[in-house]
């Protein structure tokens, strides 16, 4: 199974920013909507953001008018710019493909494809100090 990778983790003091990256390294995205979720230490899985096979963003309310979602056309990987973090932004931030279709990532090199309804990463941590 494909693993997604997420990137561009860190820590930063509260007003700081961070621009976290989804991909499958050697395959680009051909039609995944990416969702991306985060899970503080000890707490329940919160869905942050989703992004369709066809670029509309969505958010959560906690993060609205602060992060926004982006996706290169050429190569499909996701980026999550967060701005004006927060603390109770702490949290491991996980990437995986939208589950609601099945997609595909594809080397476009070898021509290798990979479909499936449950890509994901293992997640990437954001800390956020006071």
């Amino acid at each position: 199974q494909l693993r997604l990778e997420e990137s561009g983790g860190g820590s930063v003091q509260a007003g700081g920013s961070l621009r976290l990256s989804c991909s499958a390294p050697g395959f680009a995205n051909k039609d995944c909507g990416i969702d991306w979720y985060r899970q503080p230490e000890g707490e329940q899985r919160e869905w942050v953001s989703t992004i369709t096979r066809d670029g509309h963003a969505t958010y959560a309310d906690s993060v609205m008018g602060r992060f926004t979602l982006s996706k290169d056309k050429a190569t499909g990987t996701v980026y999550l710019q967060m701005n004006n973090l927060k603390p109770e932004d702490t949290a491991m931030y996980i990437c995986m493909s939208n589950p609601s279709t099945r997609c595909t990532f594809c080397n476009n090199i070898t021509y290798t494809c990979h479909t499936s309804r449950s890509f994901r990463g293992q997640g990437t941590q954001v800390t956020v100090s006071a």
